[in-house]
């Protein structure tokens, strides 16, 4: 089989960023575990992409937190503690990793920290555009139900408007990070679920957020979030007893 003579021709037309996906993803997949990691020069020769593209990629990655450039010590990869687990881009390279229901579980703990507490602000604060988003998100999965648009795409927009709507710049921040892990989770639990999405749970919290009573919103979102994580404790007890079985 003939090896791809032009790697630069999968970095796709921004070559800064193409390598920083192909580099980043090699990072947090294991890639580079028992290897040092490239010199700028091996990394501009490898890629056939100039020195000031690699060096402007290495300096992405090290704002991640994935590497630390040092005089003499070279470019090395940090270990995961280091990394940040808030960047979207670490977020879906994680996802892309042998799957983890130990990842999902921890996304789950998340949520149930960070939605019912959004969905009581939202609210109690929401103003009328905030309001408009979260019922349009709820409508747009309705119409997903009737087959007239995209499950997943909906699920993740009534989420992400929940935050945006609580008023509050620090949940609003996470909906880069809900929406990339929610496209992995939605589909995981709906699967072990044997349906879609809980309409009944999901119009429970909208409701509540346009009646502008908060303690029943933190109430509806946080019953959603816990029947998702005994969705998925469900299923990590079945895949625990199956390896049990086969050994």
């Amino acid at each position: 089989m003939k090896s791809n003579s032009n790697p630069r021709a999968g970095l796709g037309r921004n070559l800064t960023y193409g390598l920083l996906d192909a580099l980043g993803r090699a990072i947090v997949t294991g890639g580079y575990d028992s290897r040092p990691f490239p010199t700028e020069a091996e990394l501009a020769l490898e890629h056939k992409v100039s020195r000031s593209v690699t060096r402007e990629a290495v300096k992405m990655l090290t704002a991640k937190g994935l590497l630390s450039a040092r005089p003499r010590q070279g470019t090395i990869v940090l270990p995961r503690a280091s990394w940040n687990l808030f960047d979207a881009d670490i977020l879906a390279w994680l996802l892309e990793r042998k799957f983890s229901m130990e990842l999902l579980r921890q996304f789950s703990e998340l949520r149930v920290a960070i939605e019912p507490a959004a969905a009581a602000l939202a609210a109690a604060k929401a103003d009328a555009p905030g309001l408009d988003l979260v019922r349009k998100g709820f409508e747009r999965m309705r119409k997903a139900e009737r087959g007239e648009d995209d499950p997943l795409e909906s699920d993740i927009e009534f989420h992400v408007a929940i935050l945006q709507a609580s008023g509050n710049p620090f949940f609003a921040q996470f909906r880069d990070v809900v929406a990339t892990a929610l496209r992995t989770s939605i589909r995981v639990t709906n699967r072990i679920a044997g349906h879609g999405a809980d309409m009944e749970g999901h119009g429970a919290v909208c409701d509540a957020i346009n009646r502008r009573r908060p303690a029943q919103a933190h109430a509806a979102m946080e019953k959603l979030l816990t029947e998702t994580r005994a969705l998925i404790d469900r299923a990590d007890s079945s895949a625990t007893r199956a390896r049990k079985r086969a050994r």
